[in-house]
């Protein structure tokens, strides 16, 4: 009897421990790059508003070719919605909406994740003038994870995940525009 209390113990301890250290751990994440790109920054903002376009620099975009997409709305402007499903589970199912627009400067986007696992998070993409033919672009991306959720972020680095993808994007999209 005493041996199966203190496995019950151990047990009990091994389930609380996780959910005791997560109640301290941050719940909320951040990644951002940048990348210039020689070209006026309107053009480069004109590009980048169009969520069709992101198609063409994204690495998610192009990671399953037979992906389905459908989009609502009038693509470059507030409330438009790009929607994805694939069969590859990277990929997965879900929507990202453009939820504001400082014409010029700022698109913010807001992602909702269906598949694999539902989450919501938010990204943007911002265009600084650095001169008359120099943009800065950042992309950046935030996100949640909720508590017991939240105890991932001990084991993912979503810095280096997302970071290099967004990284990837910002390459591609270079390319395009001083193409």
């Amino acid at each position: 009897m005493k041996t199966l209390k203190r496995i019950l113990i151990v047990i009990a301890i091994l389930i609380a421990l996780p959910l005791l250290i997560a109640l301290f751990i941050k719940k909320d994440y951040s990644v951002e790059r940048q990348i210039t790109i020689n070209k006026p920054s309107y053009e480069v903002f004109d590009y980048v508003k169009s969520l069709r376009n992101q198609d063409s620099f994204s690495k998610w975009g192009n990671m399953d070719p037979d992906m389905k997409q459908t989009y609502t709305g009038k693509d470059g402007t507030v409330g438009f919605i790009s929607a994805w499903e694939s069969e590859d589970k990277n990929v997965g199912k879900g929507e990202q909406e453009i939820v504001s627009i400082d014409e010029g400067k700022r698109i913010e986007y807001k992602l909702r994740f269906i598949e694999p696992f539902e989450s919501t998070s938010y990204a943007y993409m911002t265009t600084d003038e650095i001169s008359k033919n120099e943009t800065l672009v950042k992309w950046g991306f935030d996100g949640r994870m909720n508590y017991p959720m939240n105890l991932m972020l001990l084991f993912m680095n979503f810095e280096e995940m997302i970071g290099d993808d967004l990284q990837h994007g910002l390459e591609n999209l270079k390319a395009i525009l001083e193409e």
